[in-house]
């Protein structure tokens, strides 16, 4: 018979490893809590696209919504661009926003919709209203990857050169609205 003691390998490691996950997690959640706490914002992400020209685009138009989307179309005022689908949650809450400025004529609001069915796309505006200036379809990305999407909804502000001087990422919220992308238009304009 063979007396040997069955061996142990990876006994040490397997009870260091949960440790230092846990305290990776803890020095990342810090991290955060710092940048909070100094009050740079953690959940905004830079785009290297910001204050360079909107890139070249030509997009087709929705079913029975003519033109599309281009490039020249984003260089000839103050304008929004914001990238939207039938399909994103997110999308329907800042809606109704949207729908307030276009109403007003605060600023022309031109809409990407992203990897969207285009009687989707249709059915939706119908359904929830319509704030687009122009709107051009990007079913397989090539805009989204330009102009560096990283989900929907998002939305940048263009000056009347075509450049990119700010991304927002997510639904606009009164506040961002009033707060940071007004004023920023206001002084794009002057």
């Amino acid at each position: 018979m063979n007396n040997a003691q069955p061996t142990r390998t990876g006994g040490r490691w397997t009870a260091i490893i949960p440790i230092v996950v846990v305290a990776l997690l803890v020095g990342a959640f810090a991290k955060r809590l710092i940048d909070v706490e100094s009050g740079q914002d953690p959940a905004l992400v830079q785009s290297v696209l910001l204050n360079t020209p909107v890139p070249d685009i030509d997009l087709p138009p929705l079913p029975d919504r003519e033109p599309g989307l281009k490039t020249p179309d984003l260089k000839k005022e103050v304008s929004l661009v914001n990238v939207w689908g039938s399909w994103c949650i997110a999308c329907l809450s800042e809606h109704p926003l949207l729908m307030d400025l276009a109403e007003q004529k605060q600023v022309p609001i031109h809409g990407i919709a992203w990897r969207d069915d285009p009687s989707a796309s249709v059915r939706w505006l119908a359904r929830n209203g319509d704030p687009y200036d122009l709107i051009g379809q990007d079913p397989v990305s090539e805009a989204a990857i330009a102009f560096g999407v990283t989900g929907a909804p998002e939305t940048f502000v263009i000056d009347g050169d075509g450049i990119i001087r700010y991304k927002h990422i997510g639904p606009i919220t009164p506040d961002v609205w009033a707060n940071t992308i007004a004023p920023m238009v206001e002084q794009l304009r002057q």
